[in-house]
């Protein structure tokens, strides 16, 4: 099976799954997942916190138990990024696409392109992709990887703020406070940045399950066992509207 460098489009038959996401990308996937799952609900309450104090604070602590889950998770959540940089030192080619933007590959270009006409359902058969196709890649990269390192640099100069300027939290992360010009702005771009996270959810979701249901390979099942199994023969110029079993390579295919 031919793949294209960049792009890791599939170029030629005979298709054959591919072995694309290694254990270690699919635990920080799902950990990475929980740990954002728990910061949205515990950030929403710290941004509107709930009337539940029946009793006195010291009795409760309710509040107090909100904010330590989410430094928890917080903490969690950078650990978990700094071992995905790792992995994509250490891992297969696929580690590291989330992290590098082929740009100067036409190719990966063009296939931006393509599949956004294929997600605003105006193209009809488009390329099939070993790892992240050009669209979801670049989101991957400039929504999710950048979203997350400034939630998480953000997070951490809030917490500084905590320790005061004379500690070794504000010698590290005091400049996030000092760049934004204060306390408050740090609060409020940390808050938009879960918004910008949460839209990235929102597609990146459409675009797996549509995929998994419409496309050609499987998408969740990918994360889940790491193979990605193709159930169509390979589409190029001209064989568009052919039906499957008349493509070449379609048995093949059927046998991945």
């Amino acid at each position: 099976m031919k793949i294209s460098k960049w792009a890791y489009s599939i170029e030629e038959g005979p298709i054959e799954p591919v072995y694309v996401y290694e254990a270690p990308v699919r635990f920080w996937h799902w950990a990475q997942c929980a740990a954002f799952f728990m910061l949205v609900i515990t950030g929403f309450l710290i941004g509107w916190p709930p009337i539940a104090n029946y009793a006195t604070t010291w009795d409760t602590y309710f509040f107090g138990n909100i904010i330590l889950l989410h430094l928890v998770c917080g903490m969690l959540f950078a650990v978990l990024m700094l071992y995905r940089i790792y992995w994509a030192f250490v891992g297969n080619k696929y580690s590291r696409m989330i992290f590098i933007l082929p740009f100067w590959d036409m190719e990966w270009i063009k296939g931006i392109f393509g599949t956004a006409l294929y997600y605003l359902f105006l193209n009809k058969h488009p390329k099939e992709y070993v790892g992240h196709n050009p669209l979801a890649q670049t989101a991957m990269c400039l929504m999710y990887v950048l979203g997350s390192i400034l939630i998480i640099l953000t997070g951490l100069g809030l917490y500084a703020e905590q320790w005061g300027w004379d500690t070794g939290w504000m010698s590290w992360f005091g400049w996030v406070t000092a760049w934004l010009g204060g306390p408050q702005p740090v609060r409020t771009f940390h808050h938009l940045l879960m918004y910008y996270l949460l839209i990235f959810l929102c597609a990146h979701l459409y675009m797996s399950f549509r995929e998994d249901i419409m496309g050609g390979g499987t998408q969740v099942s990918t994360m889940i066992n790491g193979i990605r199994f193709f159930k169509e023969p390979i589409r190029q110029p001209g064989n568009e509207d052919i039906p499957p079993s008349d493509i070449p390579n379609a048995s093949s295919a059927n046998k991945a």
